[in-house]
């Protein structure tokens, strides 16, 4: 599949969700910000990929990593990260999105399993409720939270980290 048809609207990643799932298929969501892609966000992904059949990625939008993340970021443009994000081969979909977390995602698409890192936990997720109301299992995966691009930027830019 080539990388950019990866990259697809809401509305497209709803029906197509719909059809895999009427072939019974388990369908994934997982997102970020994956401003600047290191391991962590491979293992993560990976990790999402293995709790289906079908991996759905949304991406923050620029304006919303701004807003998560302060100055200075994102480093790359949503398109940019969308487009490096849809080249991994575990990875199905990318969506870009603005809203502050993915609730009304999970409202559209109705995975199977909403995929977060292991920076939350079941309790943390910030879209536990509407996952509940929906039936959608939330999974934590991947490694230890280890990695991440702040810490990477700041050895990039000679500073200490933390």
């Amino acid at each position: 599949m080539n990388t950019r048809s990866k990259i697809i609207s809401r509305e497209h990643a709803s029906r197509r969700g719909v059809e895999h799932r009427k072939n019974g298929q388990r369908v994934v969501l997982a997102n970020g910000c994956f401003d600047i892609l290191h391991v962590g966000h491979t293992r993560y992904l990976a990790g999402a990929r293995a709790e289906g059949d079908v991996l759905v990625v949304a991406i923050n939008s620029d304006a919303s990593v701004a807003r998560l993340k302060g100055p200075g970021r994102p480093v790359l443009p949503a398109e940019a990260r969308a487009e490096l994000v849809a080249a991994l081969a575990v990875v199905d979909y990318v969506i870009v999105f603005d809203e502050p977390n993915v609730e009304a995602l999970l409202e559209a698409l109705r995975p199977d399993v909403h995929a977060k890192g292991t920076d939350y936990t079941a309790d943390s997720v910030p879209e536990r409720a509407v996952a509940a109301r929906l039936g959608v299992r939330v999974a934590i995966v991947g490694n230890p939270k280890q990695h991440s691009t702040r810490d990477l930027l700041a050895r990039l830019a000679g500073k200490p980290n933390g």
